[in-house]
């Protein structure tokens, strides 16, 4: 046996010879995209209030669903003007930190917004958004940890399937507007819309979220949830002059 080893490889090593002489070249393993570093983002306050109680609360993988599938645009200059008041460092942080403040906002949007449950769904009754969903062709539903619509697939290009969902159960966790993944990578696409293409700031009056239009009920519910944002985001503290010196004073 070792002997057929060694007689097959000078074949080998002359086939490659031939293949290069006549211009082809030998594949090339294809190479993965570098994945974005992440960092985990702080706890809100009620994930932090959840976990005492030992119910469910924000996955840590949600973190690095948000970090890894943001836009460039969204850690850009632009991006650090909208989300000033919220991040005052923004533009001066390391990219890792920029994707770690993301990854708390919409942890903090999740929680004002769902109460950090995934498969909470409300149907609203107000006659300003008690409207008929394009896609569904039923009243308007806001669904998941982002409490969206199936109209954002038209919208915003959000992978929700309505043919597929419509036959499943009403909190069944995978529908796919409910499914966590599927609902904060289309929130951030919402978002970007939002403080990118139409330059408008985080807060807006005309948010997609009501919990992100100042003056409302829902923001204070918001701002509650942002009280721990990281700690590279916080504006540095002024210097303490020293009021005494530290020797004591010579007799």
């Amino acid at each position: 046996m070792p002997k057929t080893i060694r007689s097959r490889v000078p074949g080998i090593v002359l086939l490659g010879v031939a293949c290069l002489a006549a211009g082809f070249s030998p594949p090339v393993a294809a190479q993965q995209p570098q994945q974005a570093e992440v960092k985990l983002a702080p706890p809100t306050p009620i994930a932090e209030k959840k976990d005492e109680l030992g119910v469910p609360s924000w996955d840590p993988a949600w973190d690095k669903t948000i970090e890894q599938s943001l836009p460039p645009e969204m850690l850009s200059k632009p991006a650090a003007r909208a989300v000033k008041p919220f991040c005052p460092r923004f533009q001066t942080m390391a990219e890792v930190d920029r994707r770690t403040f993301w990854a708390y906002l919409f942890q903090a949007l999740a929680g004002a917004e769902a109460g950090l449950v995934p498969t909470t769904d409300v149907r609203h009754t107000e006659p300003e958004v008690a409207v008929k969903d394009t896609v569904s062709k039923r009243l308007v539903r806001s669904e998941g940890l982002l409490q969206l619509t199936y109209m954002d697939a038209d919208r915003y290009g959000c992978a929700f399937d309505w043919e597929k969902d419509k036959v499943l159960p009403e909190k069944d966790p995978q529908r796919t507007i409910l499914q966590p993944d599927n609902n904060l990578k289309c929130g951030i696409l919402i978002m970007k819309t939002q403080v990118i293409d139409k330059h408008k700031a985080l807060a807006s009056r005309s948010s997609y979220w009501s919990t992100l239009r100042p003056g409302t009920i829902s923001y204070k519910v918001f701002l509650k949830q942002m009280t721990n944002i990281p700690a590279a985001c916080r504006a540095p503290k002024p210097a303490v002059q020293a009021t005494m010196a530290s020797a004591k004073p010579s007799q």
